[in-house]
């Protein structure tokens, strides 16, 4: 190429960029003209005592979701079934434990995928009510507290104990970072979270503690983010519970006159909106009471009510789920505990298993008279299928299997010591300790003060000998000679969610009696049995045909499909059950009222075996057979043995 050829290229190359730049800036001063786009806003009109959104007054209609309590290949099923049902919000709670198991240690994978539950609603145009804590009660395992945190015997939760709140402060510093992205006003669909929850129904009523968390909220999420409280309609729990510059909602189920439950409100916030955070579609189930329901007609007719006047409401549950592993939570009211079962099906408007019900339809047709209704077909109930009987031939005794389930060295403490010493979050520990003497004649084996947390299932020289149970049986008798092994497996049936006693320790919390003395020198093993179950299994041991704690296995096939199914327990006592190394939970059909349990389709293989694996901790059937349906049962018929138990429903 010449010189001149150069020179012409170059000067043709100069052009080009001097058009280009002319035309850019030509672009930028328009872009400078036009007006910009408004940012996105959520707040409070306390004029016309209204939520606006981007300006325009606003109303949320939202129905409350769990995914920690729905396996993740379901969400958008359930999404899509309320998007359907015309919600424009879902609220979510975070439950702190599910996210950080150990202290320092943090899960945000899998089923524990919060953002991406948050984008997935997002998908669908919902909006988010966020409620992270770090208390949420839910019925859940000790209100989503870490029980690590019992660790320190002495810290007071929910308070502004410093152990507490350095705790909460160094939660709040991983989770808040990942809430901020999705908040509305940041272009997310989360338009306000909750401050606390319930904080009224709690003892302890210390404002320095939530004027701590507005302080540590604000400081992660921003001034302009909409922060709330949620509290029953009693004076003393609007009293304790709410906090200058946090709105106050209220929360009330059908039963309740409308107008007066919001009239409490409006004592407290005169000039915004109507907010009912959480209005009950139905109610938890408690092992040993009839299963809880409330009437579609009720529930639709308070909804109608509420929304003729103009109220902003959630509805408690939209689906509530499973209490899957050792998940469910207690309350406990009048020195009574009361355990929450597996299932929390709530009677809401998608059944436990995600499923529309007529309360659902119910819902949607008072929804259509005040907003459009997205158009096309509500979403079919996932297909069940009922695989039949499956046989569990593999028996081995929990006591021949010690060495797997708890690898380690044990404990060894002249008292008792509790899961929380030991670092034991849930399920079950074993404790150990010999007989100093002969017993000729029995004498009662004792847990004075409720010294069980929650039940003990008591072996002699490896032969079951009855069940302690908290509040309800206290004492067995015992007799054998010097040396013999006595050995207690301690079940949590899940920390305290609800009521004054927070810091509810498991084990054994009291010295046990034997006769007049205090039984001591106790070898403790924690029992890692999920793990085993997972990863180990099965396991080679002697076969076992006795009564007491033991496992028993079986395998089956689904003949090409996977879909969900409900397990039942034909003469079984009570335990726990895994499928293919997943804890579908506690089942205790004896106590009612559940009698099956929810068997997510995703869990099963269509191809390869399926291994289930039962923890009997009583008596097992003669011939031990598991029984998979295509329907629920959730209200069977319950004989208890117990004297202050008789009753009988079906």
């Amino acid at each position: 190429m010449n010189s001149y050829s150069s020179l012409a290229q170059a000067e043709v190359t100069t052009k080009e960029m001097g058009l280009w730049l002319c035309v850019l800036v030509l672009v930028l001063r328009g872009l400078r003209l036009q007006p910009s786009a408004a940012a996105p806003s959520f707040s409070i009109d306390y004029t016309d005592k209204c939520f606006l959104k981007d300006g325009v007054k606003f109303r949320y209609i939202s129905g409350s979701i769990h995914y920690f309590r729905i396996p993740r290949a379901y969400w958008k099923d359930r999404l899509l079934k309320m998007y359907m049902s015309g919600l424009n919000a879902v609220q979510i709670y975070i439950p702190w434990n599910y996210h950080e198991p150990l202290s320092g240690v943090y899960n945000f994978d899998g089923d524990r995928d919060l953002e991406g539950f948050l984008d997935l609603a997002a998908n669908f145009d919902l909006l988010v009510i966020l409620r992270p804590g770090p208390y949420i009660c839910a019925e859940w395992e000790m209100g989503g507290i870490p029980s690590w945190l019992l660790a320190k015997p002495n810290i007071i939760l929910r308070t502004s104990d410093p152990d507490f709140l350095q705790a909460v402060d160094k939660w709040f510093s991983v989770l808040l970072p990942k809430i901020k992205p999705h908040l509305y006003i940041n272009g997310g669909n989360i338009i306000s979270v909750q401050v606390e929850n319930e904080y009224g129904s709690y003892y302890a009523c210390d404002y320095d503690y939530l004027r701590h968390l507005e302080a540590v909220f604000r400081s992660y999420l921003g001034k302009k983010v909409v922060l709330f409280t949620t509290d029953g309609t009693k004076e003393s729990e609007l009293l304790c519970g709410t906090l200058h510059g946090l709105y106050t909602t209220v929360d009330f189920g059908p039963e309740e006159n409308v107008t007066e439950a919001f009239e409490k409100q409006r004592i407290h916030e005169p000039n915004g909106p109507l907010v009912n955070s959480e209005y009950y579609t139905g109610w938890l189930d408690y092992w040993g009471e009839p299963h809880s329901t409330k009437s579609a007609e009720d529930v639709a007719r308070g909804l109608e009510k509420m929304l003729e006047l103009g109220a902003n409401v959630n509805m408690y549950m939209f689906q509530g789920g499973t209490n899957f592993g050792y998940w469910s939570g207690a309350d406990y009211n009048n020195g009574i505990y009361n355990p929450i079962t597996t299932s929390y099906d709530y009677d809401a408007p998608l059944s436990e298993a995600g499923d529309p019900t007529d309360k659902l339809y119910a819902i949607r047709t008072v929804i259509g008279k005040f907003q459009v209704l997205p158009a096309g077909p509500m979403p079919p109930p996932t297909p069940k299928f009922a695989y039949g009987y499956v046989f569990l031939p593999q028996c081995v005794a929990l006591l021949d299997i010690l060495g797997l389930l708890s690898p380690s060295l044990p404990f060894y403490s002249s008292f008792p010591a509790t899961f929380e010493a030991l670092k034991q979050p849930s399920g079950f520990m074993l404790y150990r300790t010999f007989l100093p003497h002969d017993i000729l004649e029995p004498v009662v084996l004792s847990a004075p003060e409720d010294g069980i947390h929650d039940l003990a299932y008591i072996l002699l020289n490896g032969v079951y000998k009855g069940t302690l149970e908290r509040n309800k049986i206290n004492g067995i008798n015992i007799s054998g000679q010097l040396g013999d092994t006595l050995d207690l497996l301690v079940e949590s049936m899940g920390h305290i969610n609800f009521g004054a006693n927070e810091s509810d320790f498991k084990g054994l919390v009291k010295n046990l009696t034997l006769g007049s003395n205090i039984v001591t020198d106790w070898l403790i093993y924690p029992l890692g049995i999920d793990k085993a179950v997972s990863h180990s299994w099965p396991p080679v041991a002697p076969l076992s045909n006795g009564t007491g704690p033991a496992f028993y296995t079986g395998f089956f096939t689904t003949l090409g499909i996977a879909q969900d199914s409900f397990v039942k327990f034909p003469g079984w006592n009570k335990g726990q059950i895994w499928i293919n190394g997943f804890n579908l939970g506690r089942f205790w059909p004896t106590r009612g009222p559940q009698q099956t349990l929810f068997v997510p389709g995703s869990i099963l293989s269509s191809s390869t075996i399926n291994t289930v694996v039962v923890l009997e901790l009583q008596n097992a059937p003669e011939k031990p057979k598991l029984l998979f349906l295509d329907r629920p049962l959730l209200n069977g018929t319950q004989i208890s043995t117990h004297k202050n138990q008789m009753q009988i429903w079906l």
